[in-house]
């Protein structure tokens, strides 16, 4: 069991918000549409970028439905990844309207607030595994951390868990899981999911993690795109260019304020002219001062793709 990704940056698209707080299905659709004319490897509805923490059961599961919709109608068929995790019983219930929604896999977040035991956590992974047949990338981040052993337990007792998507950032521990899993399955499937994952892909491929989240690409398509095509090239002046000149700037952006992974993202979609609305709380709207200086970077990203 694999989820089969077209050769393609891995799409994190936003959710869009009316003007009353609303989820907006039909411009996030519009979004994702526009989106997929770029070319990506995959579709993850309702995650970290889509707000995943801010929807309800069912507002999540309306985007991922409407997601669902457009990818079928598109030209290229991209599987589609959808964001579950928090309670336990919600996670199980999410998983198993996915299942009849039609998505090809499910990206399990961490659970809400509480720290787990390794017990606790291969429990919950077994809850939400257990309740589908659909293929199940478990997420490392947060209050879901996993030792090499808890991983390969997992492997070993759920074969519909078919990846690992590492958002710690300790790369020997990373390794040490990706080594391990090797003597359990061949066919695991490993992500980068660190923030702005394009500055760390280097490090990653060489520990054996080839596939990486681009939240960058919800934004500019073409300078995400333009960062994979070098990078699975092994165009390395290419990719050092446009980390020097685009990724590197757009991070101190980012660490400037909490939250702002997800609200320059959004930010820049909507200086793209997609109306895709402002953030729920707790995240909170750049100020002029930031979006302007976003609004700098995608210029000088843009013209580093293009060379004017």
């Amino acid at each position: 069991m694999t989820l089969a990704f077209a050769d393609g940056p891995l799409y994190f698209p936003v959710t869009a918000f009316a003007d009353d707080g609303r989820v907006d299905l039909e411009i996030t659709a519009r979004a994702i549409a526009a989106g997929l004319e770029h070319g990506p490897g995959g579709v993850f509805p309702a995650c970290g970028t889509g707000e995943f923490h801010a929807l309800t059961a069912e507002e999540s599961l309306a985007v991922v439905r409407a997601t669902t919709e457009v990818v079928r109608q598109a030209a290229t068929r991209v599987p589609v990844i959808a964001g579950v995790g928090g309670p336990v019983g919600q996670a199980v219930a999410a998983v198993r309207a996915l299942e009849d929604i039609g998505v090809d896999g499910v990206l399990l977040l961490p659970p809400y607030l509480v720290n787990a035991s390794p017990e606790g956590l291969v429990r919950y992974v077994a809850a939400v595994a257990e309740a589908s047949d659909l293929p199940v990338v478990v997420y490392h981040r947060g209050s879901a951390r996993f030792s090499a052993a808890t991983f390969t337990r997992i492997l070993r007792e759920q074969p519909t868990v078919i990846g690992f998507k590492d958002g710690i950032g300790d790369v020997a521990l990373a390794q040490e899981i990706v080594l391990a899993a090797g003597t359990v399955r061949e066919d695991v499937e490993f992500f980068n999911g660190l923030l702005t994952a394009e500055a760390s892909q280097a490090a990653y491929r060489a520990i054996g993690i080839p596939l990486y989240s681009s939240a960058v690409f919800a934004m500019a398509p073409a300078i995400a795109t333009a960062y994979y095509r070098a990078y699975t090239a092994g165009d390395s002046s290419t990719c050092d260019r446009l980390l020097q000149g685009f990724y590197h700037p757009l991070i101190a952006l980012r660490d400037t304020t909490p939250g702002y992974a997800v609200s320059l993202i959004k930010t820049g979609v909507r200086l793209a002219g997609m109306p895709v609305g402002g953030m729920r709380a707790p995240l909170t709207d750049p100020g002029p001062e930031h979006t302007t200086r976003l609004r700098e970077l995608l210029a000088q990203g843009e013209q580093l793709v293009t060379g004017s």
